[in-house]
């Protein structure tokens, strides 16, 4: 299977399971990890949510919290159903893997649940044109796969494709960035074990990796 058939297996699907993932989504608890960003960033502080999915309850939890939120995904059902959810927001359908760098500028990039269904091999790219959207000192909030899997199994009734590698390689491509991991924690609510990383964009001449710690 080509990346760009994967892209639109992935995109078909969430089209597919849209209302019933916006029922189940709420078995993830999302609100700690935001809590954790949000006593970091300013008041009316702008952020890119990549893989927003319906708005809620990420966007929407932001959005009320006086944030200003751009939220993207490839699924043009839940771009719909984010527009109609988190009114506040701006919304468009699109693939993370064709983003460009310096598209945005935002003071956070956060990223539940999406990277990992894209190719592993693109993920190194994906976080230096996340990271080109971010000032130094500018936060990114993502969820990655805790061990190293690429296949494809059901989610809610529909076909679909999951590519990522384990802790340590996420780290590392973070870091190779230009991002200093400041929390990071294995989640497991929903039966389910997501990496969990907060990180900050270092300054251009600072060091190429950071060192972990946890806050």
């Amino acid at each position: 299977m080509t990346s760009s058939h994967r892209a639109d297996l992935v995109r078909e699907s969430y089209d597919q399971v849209a209302e019933l993932y916006l029922e189940a989504r709420d078995e993830w608890q999302s609100t700690p990890h935001l809590d954790r960003l949000l006593v970091r960033l300013k008041p009316g502080s702008r952020i890119l949510d990549v893989g927003c999915g319906a708005g809620v309850p990420i966007d929407s939890y932001l959005a009320e919290r006086g944030l200003e939120v751009v939220g993207l995904d490839i699924s043009p059902r839940q771009v719909e159903l984010a527009t109609k959810n988190v009114p506040a927001g701006r919304f468009e359908t699109r693939d993370m893997q064709e983003l460009r760098e310096g598209e945005f500028k935002v003071d956070a990039v956060i990223s539940f649940y999406a990277i990992f269904h894209t190719p592993r091999g693109s993920h190194a790219k994906t976080f230096r044109t996340l990271a080109s959207y971010l000032p130094p000192g500018g936060l990114m909030l993502v969820t990655m796969g805790a061990g190293e899997w690429e296949g494809e199994e059901d989610l809610l009734g529909a076909r679909m494709w999951w590519s990522h590698y384990g802790v340590e390689k996420n780290r590392e491509l973070i870091e190779a960035a230009g991002f200093r991991v400041v929390h990071e924690e294995i989640d497991s609510s929903a039966d389910e074990n997501h990496q969990i990383i907060l990180a900050e964009k270092m300054e251009a001449d600072g060091p190429a990796t950071g060192q972990s710690v946890s806050s």
